[in-house]
């Protein structure tokens, strides 16, 4: 039976618990299976500045970070199943990607 793969990205960790729990939730109560939700590793994306805007003074920096969170829900590709997935309110946060594997 083919599965549809469910990967979501989201910068906000509680926006992107709250869409993978509603999906686990349609697939619990559908009946299907489904593995996950499986947490991959978080990317970070670090920039360092300098805080001084002409290059003299003390060498102070700022440190900013933006943390990328993932996760990946495997779901059996039932017709009902991915219906209800797509009319699930994804916040604007949240990128949500589906693919259908064999």
């Amino acid at each position: 039976m083919p599965k549809a793969r469910i990967k979501l990205y989201s910068t906000d960790i509680n926006k992107l618990n709250g869409v993978v729990n509603q999906i686990t939730e349609i697939a619990k109560k559908v009946g299907v299976a489904f593995s996950g939700p499986i947490h991959l590793p978080t990317k970070k994306l670090v920039i360092s500045t300098r805080k001084s805007t002409n290059g003299e003074g003390t060498e102070t920096y700022d440190r900013w970070e933006m943390r990328i969170h993932k996760s990946m829900i495997d779901l059996a590709a039932d017709e009902r199943a991915l219906h209800l997935v797509m009319r699930v309110p994804i916040p604007q946060d949240v990128n949500i990607e589906i693919q259908i594997i064999e």
